[in-house]
């Protein structure tokens, strides 16, 4: 008898981590300020006002953490790592 091979429908395309939305995520810690919390936030996520940015730093002081992007992923990393080269703490990128 013969082996046979069973190629099962792909469910994802190639690349299909790609497509989607991505989440930037930062994290309450100990040393960054709301003030630059607030201009960090203003400075790299397009559209943000530095008062959103306070809104949002007031988020994340009391809930631990804030989504403060959402969308597809190469400007995803981007915000990223800007937000994290300006000192903030950063959760991993989450697919969502």
């Amino acid at each position: 008898m013969t082996p046979t091979t069973v190629e099962r429908p792909r469910v994802d395309g190639p690349g299909s981590g790609l497509h989607g939305n991505w989440r930037v995520i930062v994290l309450n810690d100990n040393h960054n300020t709301f003030d630059g919390v607030a201009a960090a936030l203003a400075g790299v996520i397009p559209g943000l006002t530095l008062d959103q940015g306070y809104a949002i730093a007031d988020q994340i002081h009391n809930s631990g953490r804030a989504i403060v992007w959402t969308g597809p992923k190469e400007p995803a990393e981007h915000y990223w790592e800007q937000l994290r080269d300006a000192g903030l703490t950063m959760a991993p990128l989450e697919q969502g």
